[in-house]
């Protein structure tokens, strides 16, 4: 005959086994977050993409600046461009000199 164990020596057992197995729950818990969270091995692939996505917007606005730049840089009060100042105006209030030909772009 099989020797049956007591019910209290089985929940003695359950109790000792109860801590390494909530450990090893909590480690399963991070290590799943670490692979398939927001931040985790999976998404790494999306956020190259975000920040090529960034860097090429970036790149355009830092073309637009460098643009702006120059233009600020050439209607400077002390030192103004003249052509410059001539197409703001001509632009702002609509006006040609009467032996220019304007030629519609639409």
């Amino acid at each position: 005959m099989s020797k049956r164990r007591p019910p209290h020596r089985i929940r003695t057992q359950l109790r000792r086994a109860l801590v390494p197995a909530a450990a090893v729950g909590v480690m399963l818990f991070f290590g799943a977050y670490a692979v398939l969270g927001s931040n985790g091995i999976l998404a790494l692939g999306d956020y190259k993409r975000q920040i090529a996505a960034r860097n090429k917007q970036l790149a355009t606005l830092s073309h637009r600046r460098e643009t702006l730049k120059n233009r600020v840089a050439l209607l400077d009060p002390r030192h103004a461009n003249p052509d410059m100042v001539d197409e703001l105006v001509r632009k702002e209030l609509n006006v040609a000199h009467p032996d220019e030909v304007i030629v519609p772009l639409k």
